[in-house]
Parts: structure tokens; C-alpha cells; sequence
């Protein structure tokens, strides 16, 4: 098939409050890691959200007040017709946070999957019904094309079973009550890259620190999930923007009980009010933070708080992989903020870890891929995560 006639696949990466897209190349075999257009609208439940694309400076935008998400969805819709220039779309990957105990590979959608998705809801609240909307939403408009679900749980599928379960009752594991794990997607284009870069330094013992808006850590071995520190929902683990992580559970029962919070009044606290935002009062993100720590109680300690709870993480995977060999920084924190990188790296020098100072600030401009010293015992590097490749790659697969 000539490749200036070959569809066209694009991907859909939908938050709550923003969505990601990008067209890929079906035609090229391999696939193209850079797709061929992409972009954001942000702010979509906000006052004013922002509309950006390959070679427009992100602006403002006009949506819908009353049907914001599903404005900003056939907004994109219309950018795509206009960038197919006479070709095809091939098919629609989306990536889905939560496949249950279902779907551990990609999956055409059809009524009967949707329907099992519509039950994850409540498992991944800030992604899940946003993925679906979209989804319903091209089914109305185009429903002869095809659609590919892609879960950020899949990649975790490897963990063994004493890594999955829950000290609950056992009727709680055959319910589904169950450790998952998540960002699947941007950890397996890790076990890809990394091979590709390091080779066999990196199928050793691996610790891969995704640290965006939303945070987890993944043990690997062999590339493989062997252990991770999301769990039964988004909420476990690290600190994160405006979510709580790790929590004792007396705490939540102490909310309702005592303080008479709701049920919807908690989810809140703990999804939305919770984490560095909760902490600090002023901001989800480290790049607004550190200029303010000086000067702010309340920041030092969400800063503090922040990095301490990924470097015990860190210890306490790198004890499930009875060592470390790598350590790997990515997503949009881990990927540009070298102060947090340096922090989490000077409480991880018992481990023989040393960071090469200089690559770790010049990794933000000039991404040098590795970041520790010679004699560092443990490898230290960032690399940039691509998971929208990987869910036009999985559909492209599917959809050949």
C-alpha cells in the first residue's frame, strides 16, 4: 500500500480537564515513534481553556459552558479532518486507565466492552468516564470506524500474586479487589527504550519513576512489572499533585465518622484537595513551588514530604528486587525537574547511587539520557516517555 495513501490512526489521551491527541502514520512499517500532528486543548472544565497543536503556540479557546468535554472532543474531531488531507483514518486508539480484571491486552470496543468499562468507573474516577465519553462520542458521530481501547493496567498483568493482593478478606480478590497498578502504557514504552538504550544493564533490577501530575514507581525485572506502587486505585502510592497516595485507611474512616464528611465530600479531598496542593496550599506543581520554598513553612514541608515518600518507595521496591541496578526518571516531572531528581537521588546514596550533578541539570535542556557518575553503583538516567506511540502501535497491530 503506498504510504501517502495508507490511514491514518489517532490517538486519544483524556483526562479530566485536558485531552491529548495525535495522528500517527499507519502507512510506515515500523511505525513512527514522532507522530505526524498532535496537540492538547487544557483547561477544559476551567474558565479558560487553552488550544494547542504542532506549530501553533497554545492559545485560548472557546468551548461549549454547558457541554465542555464533549466541545472540546468535536473540536478535535474537526482539527483531524482538516489535517487528513484526502487520507483515511485507519482507526481511534484510546488510552483507558482501567481494564479490570478483564482486559489485559488492547481491545477492539464494541457495546459489550464499553459496558464492562462503564463498571471500572469508580476504580480510576479521573480518567475512566472521560475515556468513554470519547468513545461514545466518535461511536455516534462514525460508527463504522474502528475504535481500540489500550489500559494502563495491562503491563502490570507480570505482577506475581503476592504483589496483587489485598489483606482483605480472600472473597475480596475473587470480587476483583486487587492490586492493579497504572500507567501501564508509558512503563512499557520504558521496557522498550530502555532495551533499545541500555540493553542487558536494563533488564536487570529496574525502578522506573513516573512522576507527572500523577506519580508511580515501577519495579522491573527483565523489563517485566514485577511490583508497583499504585495499587487497587490511582490514589495509592507517592504524593502526588492534588492526590493523597498511601493513606491509612483510619484516617478516611476518622473523616467520616468524626468529621461527617460524605462520601462524595472525601473522594473529593482525597483525588482533588489532597497532595502537594494540600500540603502547601498554593500549588500541584514543583516548578510553582520551589521558587516559594524559601519563604513558606507549608511548601518546605509538601516539598519535603514529596521527595520523602519517593525515596522510601524507591527502598522499599528495590528490597521486592532484593537490589537496585537502574534507576529511570520520566513523565513530565521526572523528565524536567532536575531539583526534584537531585533530592530524590542525594536520599538514595546508601544505595552506592551518585549523581553526576552537571548531566542532571543539563538533562533538562539538552537531555543527556544519563545522569550518574562512573562510580555510581546505581545507573541513573531519564528518559521521555511516548505512550501515545504505544497505543497507536497496539492499534495498528489490531487494526492490520
Amino acid at each position: 500500500m503506498n504510504a501517502d495513501t495508507a490511514g491514518l490512526i489517532l490517538v486519544l489521551n483524556c483526562g479530566s480537564s485536558s485531552i491529548k491527541f495525535a495522528l500517527f502514520d499507519a502507512g510506515q512499517s515500523p511505525l513512527p515513534r514522532q507522530p505526524l500532528w498532535n496537540g492538547k486543548v487544557d483547561g477544559i472544565t476551567g474558565p479558560n481553556p487553552t488550544f494547542g497543536e504542532t506549530g501553533v503556540t497554545p492559545g485560548p479557546g472557546s468551548l461549549d459552558k454547558s457541554k465542555p468535554y464533549l466541545s472540546a472532543l468535536m473540536h478535535i474531531r474537526e482539527r483531524v479532518i482538516a489535517r487528513l488531507a484526502g487520507r483515511r483514518l485507519t482507526g481511534v486508539a484510546h488510552r483507558v486507565v482501567h481494564g479490570g480484571s478483564k482486559y489485559f491486552e488492547p481491545v477492539r470496543v464494541d457495546p459489550l466492552v464499553l459496558a464492562d468499562l462503564r463498571s471500572y468507573i469508580p476504580l480510576a474516577p479521573l480518567h475512566q468516564p472521560f475515556a468513554l465519553e470519547a468513545i461514545e462520542a466518535l461511536a455516534a458521530s462514525n460508527p463504522e470506524l474502528p475504535q481500540v481501547a489500550c489500559f494502563d493496567t495491562a503491563f502490570h498483568h507480570t505482577m506475581p500474586k503476592v504483589e496483587q493482593m489485598l489483606a482483605l478478606p480472600y472473597a475480596a480478590w475473587e470480587r476483583g479487589l486487587r492490586r492493579y497498578g497504572f500507567h501501564g502504557l508509558s512503563y512499557r514504552y520504558m521496557s522498550i527504550a530502555l532495551a533499545e538504550r541500555y540493553g542487558d544493564r536494563a533488564r536487570g533490577r529496574t525502578i522506573v519513576a513516573h512522576l507527572g501530575s500523577g506519580a508511580s514507581l515501577c519495579a522491573m525485572q527483565g523489563l517485566r512489572s514485577v511490583a508497583t506502587t499504585m495499587g487497587f486505585s490511582s490514589l495509592d502510592g507517592l504524593m502526588m499533585g492534588t492526590r493523597c497516595g498511601a493513606l491509612d485507611p483510619g484516617a478516611v474512616i476518622y473523616l467520616m465518622e468524626i468529621e461527617k464528611l460524605s462520601l462524595e465530600q472525601v473522594g473529593r479531598v482525597l483525588y482533588h484537595e489532597s497532595g502537594l496542593l494540600g500540603v502547601s496550599g498554593v500549588s500541584s506543581d514543583p516548578r510553582e513551588l520551589l521558587p516559594r520554598e524559601a519563604g513558606d513553612e507549608r511548601v518546605q514541608a509538601a516539598l519535603a514530604l514529596y521527595v520523602r515518600r519517593i525515596v522510601r518507595e524507591i527502598g522499599a521496591l528495590t528490597a521486592a528486587l532484593g537490589g537496585l541496578d537502574m534507576l529511570v526518571f520520566t513523565a513530565g516531572i521526572g523528565e524536567h525537574n532536575a531539583e526534584i531528581r537531585d533530592r530524590v537521588c542525594a536520599g538514595l546514596e546508601f544505595l552506592g547511587l551518585r549523581l553526576d550533578h552537571a548531566a542532571n541539570a543539563a538533562a533538562v535542556a539538552a537531555e543527556a539520557p544519563l545522569l550518574s557518575t562512573a562510580e555510581s553503583k546505581v545507573l541513573v538516567a531519564v528518559e521521555r516517555t511516548n505512550e501515545e506511540w504505544i497505543a497507536a502501535l497496539d492499534a495498528a497491530a489490531m487494526l492490520a
